[in-house]
């Protein structure tokens, strides 16, 4: 049976990354999970994915491994509400299409990208598994507080990951030597700038590990058609105050490419992950 994969980034340069990741680099080869060298001479060589249009200007980009996997790579816009429709938008493609007559579209959904990552938990360069994508503010001030959006009777702001899959992806990355955290991961509509606003953060989602725009959005879509998700975030910088000069995008967009060429090898080859 071929396990089948989405994996939705916000823009294309992390879409890219996934992309050599997915892709052989040895060309003229077939599967993405083929065997190669990882060398400067070979790695940003990507076989081209097919490119299936979807409605609304989308475009996934589509990689087979044989009758083993097929993973599906989307880059769905920046922040909860774009990415929430994009990703809707192919789960709803992938059910109304599909001719397997399966009971889900997909077998895993994965939020995909670069993010800032809480010190010391996630360094730059590093790495976070989602244990939870969390609604960072999805919720209200109060003169005691802050409420959750559960504690105001509206709806949900976690979606927890299940352990299995979580301990799956941690041992595969383990095992390729990305140094990963497993953790909660914040959604958040306004990048943190400021101490003061990262420490409020932590002291209001003590455990994070990372925050980025999509997670949550990427979740809830999933969420409706009862696929599994989860989010990974490779680390560019500290939460805190906005410092380019410290910046290290280019790095985390290689551990990303790492992440997803070592996850093609396992996770996403092996039985689904339900």
């Amino acid at each position: 049976m071929t396990h089948r994969i989405l994996i939705v980034t916000a823009v294309a340069a992390e879409a890219d990354s996934v992309t050599t990741g997915l892709a052989s680099v040895v060309p003229g080869a077939d599967s993405f999970a083929a065997e190669a060298p990882d060398t400067p001479d070979t790695r940003d060589v990507p076989a081209g994915p097919e490119r299936v249009p979807l409605p609304g200007g989308l475009v996934l980009r589509r990689h087979t491994d044989g009758d083993r996997a097929r993973v599906d790579v989307l880059v769905g816009g920046v922040g909860p509400a774009a990415v929430a429709a994009a990703t809707g938008t192919a789960l709803a493609y992938a059910a109304l299409t599909g001719t397997d007559r399966r009971e889900r579209p997909y077998d895993l959904v994965v939020s995909a990208g670069i993010a800032g990552g809480f010190q010391p938990s996630a360094p730059p360069g590093s790495l976070v598994v989602s244990s939870a994508i969390v609604a960072a503010d999805l919720g209200a001030e109060t003169p005691d507080g802050y409420l959750a959006v559960e504690e105001l009777g509206f709806g949900r702001s976690v979606h927890p990951v299940p352990e299995a899959l979580t301990g799956r992806v941690a041992t595969a990355l383990a095992a390729g030597d990305v140094p990963c955290a497993v953790a909660p991961v914040l959604t958040v509509s306004t990048v943190t700038g400021s101490a003061r606003r990262a420490a409020e953060l932590t002291e209001r989602h003590p455990g994070a590990a990372a925050e980025a725009m999509e997670g949550f959005g990427v979740a809830e879509a999933a969420a409706a058609y009862g696929v599994p998700v989860v989010e990974l975030r490779a680390v560019s910088n500290a939460v805190g105050p906005r410092d380019r000069a410290a910046w290290r995008i280019g790095d985390a967009l290689d551990t990303l490419r790492h992440t997803v060429r070592l996850l093609g090898r396992t996770v996403f080859v092996e039985a689904p992950c339900t």
